[in-house]
């Protein structure tokens, strides 16, 4: 290390006297006004080898690997200045220091950068809510379903006394049974029909591939939305991250903000299942309302037979089934968001944790001449940096625990998704044992209609448990309901035994 810093220096002499001009090396305090940055191109910079470090009226001081009379000649034309005072440096050191403004770690591409990964993270964050409020949406759909299903009960039972008793002394009881149905029936459509409109605006749940730091996320707008992708593989990322205990604070906060854009992603996929296996829990809500109608107007037909409300029950059937239909065309996509989700979850699990990147396990080979490095730590550094790195830390920490909780919501929603398939398969399995039961007689036709009711209702519930019952051993493994708990609150500043701690407690 020390002979390598000898001939690092005496290049830079040997610059320096060459060029008349003092020389410096990378250093994290090397950085240049925001404001000055923002009028450059910075990826032209690091292919011209200069960069402004100061610019005062009409004295502009730069960084240059050669700077010739060519050289100043275009800064004063970009900066708009009369003199230029030079530095001089090494093409590594000069293309670091720009990187280092750009707020890049080595090699790293633009979208790299804590700025640009923010805005990643703020766009996620937005579609997020976007899916919170689809899923709300879905909620008060359901709860309107309920409410037809409730209405239809009261509707049913109005005119079954009507037809059965006739319009006598019990029309006290039938009339306000027939409204308030008719009322519940309206209001609950009303319910549904709004957050029917979000149907076709559900987009497809895709995410990347996150890898440690080692490749980059970004957005870019495309016909008024954001898609995300990544950059390729940097070269050399595995390694300086391998590195950790060599890097800089600021460059260990560029490779956790990093982290917490690829576990913000991976939220955003998990609450986009989330949203689907609702939309699929809607349709099957929409299927039971549509199999009372079906069954009411079944029910009709075979115990009065041909009548004058023949076609009242022929147009029950008729909006039952095309509900039934409509319920199971969303409840297909919802399954499959159930698979895909249920396996993310698993899958990210497997992978390695913050703690795993950040802190490399203490026998593995690949680790131990890392180790063996000294903590680049300057009396400057104490505590303030290593302060700031170490909240980025605690906030990429959270942001895993949160992923954690995101993967037990979404096992938990596909759970609550397989326990509406059961309820659905119910409905329609006492259907079909209900007309077993009271019209054993209708025929081979009805038979038929009987046997694919009772199959039917038992595939959907045996495909219920088996959506519920791993969740169940799932949901196990993370016990986060207890009773008191108490957090550090961390102060990088002092030692971790005068930290304070807050109590929560149950009550």
């Amino acid at each position: 290390m020390l002979l390598r810093d000898l001939k690092r220096h005496a290049l830079l002499a040997e610059r320096s006297e060459r060029y008349g001009c003092p020389w410096l090396e990378y250093d994290e305090k090397v950085t240049a006004p925001m404001l000055l940055l923002l009028r450059l191109d910075l990826e032209r910079l690091k292919k011209e080898l200069w960069f402004p470090r100061l610019v005062e009226g009409e004295r502009a001081v730069v960084i240059a690997c050669e700077p010739t009379p060519e050289l100043a000649e275009r800064i004063k034309s970009n900066l708009g200045v009369v003199v230029v005072d030079f530095f001089v440096t090494l093409p590594g050191d000069l293309v670091r220091i720009v990187e280092h403004n750009q707020d890049l770690n080595p090699g790293f591409p633009s979208p790299a950068g804590r700025t640009p990964l923010a805005k990643v993270r703020t766009y996620l964050a937005g579609r997020r809510s976007l899916f919170a409020h689809y899923r709300t949406l879905l909620a008060k759909s359901r709860t309107g379903l309920a409410f037809i299903r409730t209405g239809i009960s009261f509707i049913s039972i109005a005119l079954l006394f009507m037809r059965i008793f006739g319009a006598g002394y019990l029309l006290l009881l039938e009339a306000p049974l027939l409204v308030v149905g008719c009322v519940m029936a309206f209001d609950g459509a009303k319910w549904y029909v709004g957050a029917r409109k979000i149907h076709a605006r559900l987009p497809a749940c895709a995410g990347t591939e996150s890898s440690g730091g080692t490749t980059v996320l970004e957005a870019c707008g495309v016909d008024g939305g954001m898609v995300f992708s990544r950059t390729g593989e940097v070269h050399g990322a595995a390694a300086l991250r391998d590195n950790w205990t060599s890097l800089s604070p600021v460059m260990r906060r560029r490779y956790l903000a990093s982290d917490r854009t690829d576990l913000a992603e991976e939220r955003t996929l998990l609450a986009c299942y989330r949203t689907r296996m609702a939309k699929a829990r809607t349709g099957l809500a929409f299927v039971r309302t549509g199999l009372s109608f079906v069954g009411l107007g079944f029910g009709l037909i075979r115990h009065f037979h041909a009548s004058r409300w023949l076609s009242f029950d022929i147009a029950l059937i008729g909006i039952g089934s095309l509900m039934v239909v409509e319920g199971f065309l969303w409840y297909s996509s919802g399954r499959r968001a159930g698979v895909d989700g249920y396996a993310t979850a698993r899958e990210r699990n497997l992978k390695k944790s913050i703690w795993d990147l950040t802190f490399p396990h203490p026998h593995s080979p690949a680790t131990l001449a890392v180790q063996a490095m000294p903590l680049p730590v300057r009396g400057s550094h104490v505590p303030g940096i290593w302060a700031t790195t170490g909240l980025a830390l605690e906030r990429t920490v959270l942001a895993e625990r949160r992923n954690v909780m995101a993967r037990l919501r979404t096992v938990m929603a596909r759970a609550r998704t397989g326990f509406a398939f059961v309820r659905t398969g119910l409905s329609i399995f006492m259907i079909g044992v209900a007309f077993v039961l009271y019209f054993n007689d209708g025929g081979i036709g009805w038979a038929i209609f009987d046997t694919l009711m009772l199959v039917g209702g038992l595939v959907l519930i045996a495909d219920g448990l088996a959506w519920s019952l791993p969740a169940e051993r799932y949901r196990r493994q993370f016990p986060y309901c207890f009773g008191d708990m108490d957090i550090a609150v961390p102060d990088y500043g002092k030692p971790a035994r005068f930290w304070y701690k807050v109590v929560f407690s149950h009550e």
